[in-house]
């Protein structure tokens, strides 16, 4: 990639960032709540879903379990505020990763091993679980009468190696290396976490983490992570490795973009800079938080109510509005460059990718397509276009949802990356400070 803009000047500051932001994120739940922190140090107000939607212009930010959503309504340059039917710019991400996720009743005992049930969550990549030190995240409800409905939530976390889904040695299944591993989920992928002895069960060790009573521990949304940090690769640290690439590089290039723009507003006709962060892709985003909820529509509709718009206002804004679904791309394999579109190659660290399909399981149209080369072309960054085989599936994005329910022009984009969905990931690292660049022109483009 050249480096029209001087983007290497700040490949180490993004790089660490993001580092950071993965290593802080084991669950979609700490991913909301880095990002919610990193917006909160630039000034950004968090609003509670049931709380009136803010009237003033200014910076805020929302949640709703696993997802996340900021906007600016900052003051135009003449004093007066943003007219209500303001078209909207919209960075959509997600904050989930294919794991293992744990069962309500996951306690048991084999060959006098003390072994916990698990279920897949997504399309992960079992094999690259096996023999990894893996730790405990996510999210648990506790009994609270102070709380409204009697109970509370609260994020729990432990980086101890407590996890481990041990493989079979060859001597016991030798047809492994002629016809390679096969896992199923159920039988082979339980982790054991102690020989047995204590008994101890799992709600008795959750409860011990949060300090409370195992009575008090009401229910759990609790998920394995492997415990290895981000790290810097490559003989140049021109890669970055780590889990959870896909899609916290999206989530975290989207919460930079955002404080870019606020921090340094491009002249031009008026725009909200918006991004979103849903849970749930990689299920489908059926929820009550993901792609396919209100989070996003109804938010952008309250905004422009409490702006004093009215409903032909809201749908105003949308009309003029464009989103931009992020999420990471496949770059071209070294190792199975048959397995891609020829006349298609994705390097990494050749810039972001723009991602197309006729059969819309992305939602780029020449419109979309247009404002994001606009704004790689504003940010001087190269752009690449990928399409998947014409004789394999396409995978999909939240970009077809969110266009669905908004009616804006809707553009798929994402960053090149290899060894999607295992539990270890690698991208370029000069390719995330030109996805950054490139998102917060989208964000604010010239005119």
């Amino acid at each position: 990639m050249t480096d029209p803009a001087g983007l290497a000047t700040r490949v180490a500051d993004v790089a660490e960032g993001l580092c950071a932001y993965l290593d802080a994120s084991p669950s979609p739940f700490h991913a909301v709540d880095s990002a919610a922190a990193l917006l909160r140090a630039a000034g950004f107000v968090e609003v509670a879903e049931t709380d009136p939607a803010p009237a003033a212009p200014g910076r805020y930010v929302v949640r709703r379990g696993g997802s996340l959503l900021a906007w600016s309504t900052a003051e135009a340059g003449d004093g007066a505020p943003l007219p209500p039917a303001t078209p909207f710019r919209v960075v959509g991400a997600h904050t989930d990763s294919p794991n293992l996720r744990i069962k309500p009743r996951p306690d048991w005992v084999r060959a006098g091993w003390q072994m916990l049930g698990v279920e897949v969550y997504g399309g992960a990549l079992t094999n690259s679980w096996l023999d990894r030190d893996l730790g405990l995240s996510g999210r648990v409800t506790v009994r609270d009468s102070s709380a409204p409905g009697g109970y509370s939530a609260r994020l729990f976390r432990t980086d101890d190696p407590v996890l481990r889904v041990s493989q079979l040695a060859i001597h016991l299944d030798r047809t492994v290396r002629s016809e390679g591993l096969v896992l199923n989920d159920q039988q082979h992928l339980a982790p054991h976490w102690g020989l047995g002895l204590e008994r101890r069960s799992f709600r008795e060790w959750l409860a011990q983490q949060v300090h409370v009573a195992p009575a008090d521990l009401l229910a759990f949304d609790a998920m394995t992570h492997d415990l290895t940090p981000a790290r810097l690769v490559g003989t140049e640290r021109e890669l970055l490795a780590s889990a959870r690439l896909d899609n916290l590089a999206t989530s975290y290039a989207a919460v930079r973009a955002l404080l870019e723009v606020v921090d340094h507003p491009a002249d031009g006709a008026p725009l909200i800079p918006l991004i979103v962060l849903f849970d749930h892709e990689e299920v489908g985003s059926t929820s009550e938080r993901g792609a396919q909820s209100t989070f996003l529509p109804s938010w952008i509709e309250r905004i422009v109510l409490a702006a004093g718009g009215t409903r032909d206002d809201v749908w105003r804004a949308l009309a003029g509005s464009v989103i931009a679904s992020g999420d990471m791309a496949h770059a071209t394999h070294p190792n199975y460059a048959e397995r891609h579109e020829p006349e298609h190659t994705i390097a990494i660290n050749g810039g972001p990718v723009l991602k197309v399909n006729t059969n819309l399981r992305y939602a780029t149209d020449s419109l979309g397509a247009a404002a994001f080369a606009l704004a790689c072309e504003q940010a001087g960054v190269p752009m690449q276009t990928f399409v998947t085989r014409s004789d394999l599936p396409c995978g999909s994005t939240v970009g077809p949802m969110t266009s669905a329910l908004t009616g804006a022009t809707t553009v798929d984009f994402g960053a090149p990356m290899l060894s999607m969905h295992s539990t270890r990931e690698i991208c370029g690292t000069l390719d995330q400070a030109a996805y950054a660049a490139a998102l917060a022109a989208f964000l604010s483009p010239e005119r």
